[in-house]
């Protein structure tokens, strides 16, 4: 059966601009142009308040995390939401749709919520100081704002108004949150280890998709993701760490939920149906809805 899904919204003004004409190319260049910028930022941050970072553990202190982590995420998701705006795409971006989907598509973001929930319970909450974790949850916020904002919204939007499938829209968007983690490389971490990061994001960015089309709304992703990362950061004790001081049941349970959910994700990808949609070559003009999730 289809279920019709309504996509037809375009950009919000009326007048003619660059991204008035989606394509997937201008989807690939708002993610690289946000990743240069957020590399930029943290860059003029770190020249101006380096001294505040410590270099050995920058989650010892409140400054430390708030220069090195929170402070450039926070304003790559501020400008983010300024370009939206400026391009004419933030109403279509954060407005609610109706909800679409299949029920097994639940197991995905289930999964995802039972991961989180697995590393706050095996987090040792009495080794967090109230700033650490104040400000990490600051931080979970706006990675989950600004990469939601950047994947979920910006780019499934100009794919679905370029006439892409449902599935092209969701592999795709995914596919570009993954690579989006390759530059990992650059603050040292290892290579296998950033080969790994790209498979899970590819996954977790899947299952993003996927809740955020079942309930019709991003504000659904960027909660979801907006937890995911600070719980994982507590259980594990840094960033970007593997969560192995603890060899508990909810340790095992978080790690076995992150496994499935990034087996889901890729079977996902071969499940998920829907037609192409009409190209929206002028600004404000519906492209007749489609079809979403037929299976």
């Amino acid at each position: 059966m289809v279920q019709p899904v309504d996509e037809g919204d375009g950009p919000d003004t009326s007048r003619r601009g660059f991204f008035d004409r989606p394509s997937l190319g201008k989807a690939v260049l708002v993610i690289v142009g946000y990743l240069a910028y957020y590399l930029l930022v943290g860059r003029a941050v770190g020249a101006v308040f380096g001294d505040e970072v410590d270099k050995d553990d920058v989650l010892a202190t409140g400054a430390s995390i708030f220069f090195a982590l929170v402070l450039p995420i926070a304003i790559g998701a501020v400008t983010l939401l300024g370009f939206t705006a400026a391009i004419g795409r933030l109403r279509s971006v954060f407005r609610r749709r109706p909800a679409v989907g299949r029920p097994w598509m639940w197991i995905g973001p289930a999964l995802a919520l039972l991961a989180v929930v697995g590393h706050a319970a095996a987090t040792d909450w009495s080794g967090w100081r109230p700033e650490q974790l104040v400000l990490i949850a600051l931080l979970g916020l706006c990675v989950g704002l600004a990469e939601e904002l950047a994947t979920r919204g910006l780019a499934v939007r100009l794919l679905h108004d370029a006439g892409h499938s449902e599935r092209f829209v969701m592999v795709v968007s995914s596919l570009l949150f993954a690579l989006m983690h390759v530059t990992n490389v650059l603050s040292g971490m290892k290579v296998s280890t950033v080969l790994v990061t790209v498979v899970y994001t590819f996954g977790f960015g899947v299952c993003m998709y996927l809740v955020m089309r079942l309930t019709g709304t991003i504000w659904s992703a960027i909660a979801l993701h907006a937890v995911t990362d600070p719980t994982a950061i507590f259980a594990s004790g840094g960033v970007d760490e593997a969560v192995t001081q603890h060899t508990g049941g909810w340790s095992a349970l978080a790690s076995t939920a992150t496994i499935l959910m990034v087996v889901f994700a890729f079977v996902a990808a071969f499940l998920v149906r829907g037609g192409r949609r009409g190209r929206t070559d002028s600004p404000g003009l519906s492209d007749g809805g489609g079809a979403a999730f037929r299976r």
